[in-house]
């Protein structure tokens, strides 16, 4: 049975109480984060092996032979990354909040997870394939995979784009990987010295952030994406074009989700057609709900996708 756990079913797991509650809590920040399954590894890396082609078959006449025939695979390496964050708490702050430390601590704790959850969810998308700190986001794997599953929406203002996603999310297509057998560890506030911005020491409670994650996906039928969606007449989010985009994936490759902007949300919302069915909705007006699935597949309306994309 294919391992579809996610980030929350893995801390979880793992007994990290006070990490559960703080995903939890800001989970909505970047939804895709903690929808898109993860798993943990012991080290820090490991290699996979993707098929390319199968053996050749074919029909033959009774007594002649069958040249030779196999697979072809490439090997893949998916590696995890340093994500890192230091919070300091100015100790006499601290002492002087009204709820007590505790509570001060655990604002700072929740700020600190949803900023983690929030640079995660965007490396996922725009994740820079030059870098050599982050992984690969979908934008550029779904390039360097090497498949042809793109459908352009024909935006033409600059500087105004944004893309919809359609992914295979689980094991054998998009994924998290998270090293070091845990997802996301938050040290305890302890005391210690802070530096101000003259260089200047005062007493602080401190606590780290520190997760090693990588993102999967070694199969290229994998991410399929709907390019340059603007506000220009005509250019934005559609069923049709989703329909197109999703007519692009092998059969048995079907995907699980569509990621989206907000703006995108809307697009789709208002290019679904509804038919007044009284007097007083023709004459208010009426819009369909907001669009939750687009032939079956559900929609993930995410922050992490932005509408200022450089058109390509």
């Amino acid at each position: 049975m294919p391992n579809n756990l996610t980030l929350l079913d893995l801390a979880k797991l793992n007994g990290a109480d006070a990490v559960v509650g703080l995903i939890e809590e800001v989970a909505s920040v970047s939804p895709e984060v903690t929808i898109i399954p993860a798993r943990t590894i012991r080290g820090r890396s490991y290699k996979t092996v993707a098929r390319n082609s199968r053996p050749s078959v074919g029909f033959r006449a009774a007594n002649e032979g069958t040249d030779a025939t196999k697979s072809n695979f490439t090997e893949r390496t998916v590696e995890c990354f340093i994500l890192s964050a230091r919070v300091e708490i100015d100790k006499a702050i601290a002492r002087g909040y009204e709820d007590g430390e505790a509570a001060l601590q655990a604002i700072e704790a929740a700020g600190v997870m949803a900023a983690a959850l929030t640079t995660v969810g965007t490396q996922t998308i725009y994740g820079d394939s030059s870098s050599s700190e982050g992984f690969t986001g979908l934008q550029n794997l779904q390039a360097a995979l090497g498949n042809d599953i793109v459908v352009d929406a024909g935006g033409t203002t600059a500087g105004t784009g944004s893309s919809v996603y359609a992914i295979k999310a689980g094991v054998t297509g998009v994924s998290y990987v998270y090293g070091n057998g845990t997802t996301f560890d938050l040290s305890a506030f302890r005391d210690g010295d802070a530096t101000d911005a003259a260089g200047k020491r005062y007493a602080a409670l401190i606590a780290d952030l520190t997760a090693w994650i990588g993102l999967q996906c070694v199969n290229k039928y994998a991410v399929g994406r709907l390019k340059d969606c603007t506000a220009d007449s005509g250019k934005g989010v559609t069923d049709a074009k989703i329909a197109e985009l999703l007519s692009k994936f092998p059969i048995g490759e079907r995907p699980t989700h569509l990621l989206m902007s907000r703006r995108s949300a809307f697009q789709l919302q208002v290019s679904r057609n509804t038919t007044p069915s009284t007097k007083q909705e023709a004459f208010t007006g009426i819009l369909p709900g907001v669009p939750t699935e687009s032939f079956g597949v559900p929609i993930i309306v995410t922050d992490s996708i932005v509408d200022t994309e450089t058109l390509s």
